[in-house]
Formats: structure tokens, C-alpha cells, sequence
């Protein structure tokens, strides 16, 4: 079992510097139309960053394999070395396709956890779901069906099924989910990347739809 520690403050708030140090990075990339160059920023600032700090820290949610990945690979080793153990997810530019075309939401995304606290997953697609304020625990499930989701929603928040406005990545693989989430009488917001500012706009409904 892992030892259970408790995330020093200091740590804390220098992780909130690490997504600053990848933001500003790509941000100068903004516009450019190079992918490439704006993940690089993003990842080599991030880098830097992590390794500024105390701590003993291993990538399990990262950009790809070691042999597969020159960004900050899963299994790679940050910080100094000489603090606690923390497990890493992250991401140093979440929407790099957006971001080379200029638009809003690109993001970069960083989780920290005591050793064994994080998922060591495979790098593949998963199933995601959230819900915003006044949606009760249980009432969506990744194993219920599209309608059932749906009018739990609705049920919940005390409207209509036409009234659910859904997110979701407008990728082929996600065609019979949009088929089914427009059978079920919702509305879709189709996004083209950026599925992580998707989720977070359920939960802020009042400042995030009109950057969606």
C-alpha cells in the first residue's frame, strides 16, 4: 500500500506555477498555425518547471510511451529528487490544434497525488461524463444509455429533455453517441477539441458557454 502523505502547501502552489510557466510558453505560440511548436513550448517550459521542484516525481499520465513520445513520457522522473514520492498526470497543452489556430480553451493540465494515488493508465481513449450543479450523484453513469442520462439530467434540474445541451468531441468514433443524444431530444455543442474545457464548463454554466 502506498504511504499516504500529506501534499505540502508549498508544493501545491508551486504546481499552480508549473500550469502558469506552460501556459505563458504556449501562449506565445498563439496563432501560429504550428501544432508542433506550440506542444514544445508548452512541454519544455512545463519540464522546467516540475524540476524546480521538491519532490520525487514520477509521469503516469503523460504524452505517450518513452520510446513513442519526446514530451514528457509516461515513467519519466521530475523535480529534485529530494522530497516526497507524488505520482503525475498531466498534460503541458491540452488543444494544441486550437491553440496553433488561435481559439479559446487550450489549457494546460496538471493532477498531483501521494505515490499510487493516480490511475497508471494505458495510453488509450476512455469513456468520460460529467454533469454540472444541481445533478445528483447517480444520476448519469457511463453505463447508462444516452436517453437515460439525458432525462435523468433533465428530471433532476426540473426541465425538459429538449432543454439538456450537450458537449461532446465531434470525432467519428463519437457518431452513434451524438445520434443517440439528439434521439434522446437534446442539443448538442459539437467541439472540436478541448474536451477537458468542456467538462469544466458544466460545472461553471454561467461563464463558460459562450467560449464553447
Amino acid at each position: 500500500m502506498a504511504e499516504k502523505i500529506n501534499l505540502d502547501r508549498n508544493l501545491t502552489i508551486e504546481a499552480v506555477r508549473v500550469t502558469e510557466a506552460a501556459a505563458i510558453a504556449a501562449a506565445e505560440t498563439m496563432g501560429r498555425g504550428d501544432e508542433k511548436v506550440a506542444d514544445q513550448a508548452a512541454v519544455d517550459a512545463m519540464r522546467t518547471a516540475l524540476n524546480r521542484l521538491h519532490m520525487a516525481g514520477t509521469v503516469v499520465i503523460g504524452e505517450g510511451e518513452r520510446d513513442e513520445a519526446p514530451m514528457l513520457f509516461i515513467g519519466e522522473e521530475v523535480g529534485t529528487g529530494d522530497g516526497p514520492k507524488i505520482d503525475i498526470a498531466l498534460d503541458p497543452l491540452e488543444g494544441t490544434t486550437i491553440t496553433a489556430k488561435g481559439m479559446p480553451n487550450g489549457l494546460a493540465v496538471l493532477a498531483l497525488s501521494e505515490a499510487g494515488g493516480l490511475l497508471n493508465a494505458p495510453d488509450v481513449y476512455m469513456d468520460k461524463i460529467a454533469a454540472g450543479p444541481g445533478v445528483p450523484v447517480g444520476a448519469i453513469d457511463l453505463d447508462n444509455s444516452a436517453a437515460e442520462n439525458i432525462n435523468n439530467v433533465a428530471k433532476a434540474v426540473g426541465k425538459n429533455p429538449k432543454d439538456v445541451v450537450a458537449c461532446i468531441l465531434d470525432r467519428p468514433r463519437h457518431g452513434e453517441l451524438i445520434n443517440s443524444v439528439r434521439e434522446a431530444g437534446a442539443r448538442i455543442v459539437l467541439i472540436g477539441d478541448g474536451d477537458v474545457a468542456g467538462v469544466m464548463a458544466t460545472a461553471m454554466p454561467e461563464i463558460w458557454p459562450a467560449a464553447l
